[in-house]
């Protein structure tokens, strides 16, 4: 009976498929995913928000996001506008 020899290891392949860029991004991921999680924990509490006519209690995360999305699309609407007002300016 004859055993077969494991197969020495490439070095040089080795080499060639470590990847650093891969491994950085999975570790900004990985921080990421354990600061929103630490963001949510820490943010629990509820708060009491008023609007004109109504009060509403929400958790201070989901006022902080809300705020957040509100923001970002608020932001991109003026961009667009300002695009929108740029080439009217060129075309006439």
């Amino acid at each position: 009976m004859r055993f077969r020899r494991p197969p020495s290891i490439d070095t040089k392949a080795l080499q060639e498929n470590w990847q650093p860029k891969l491994y950085a991004r999975l570790i900004a991921l990985v921080l990421l995913a354990a600061y929103a999680v630490g963001f949510v924990l820490e943010n629990r509490k509820s708060v009491s928000l008023h609007f004109v006519v109504v009060t509403a209690n929400v958790s201070l995360v989901w006022l902080i996001l809300l705020s957040l999305a509100v923001g970002f699309v608020v932001g991109i609407l003026l961009s667009q506008l300002e695009r929108r007002r740029r080439r009217r300016r060129t075309v006439q």
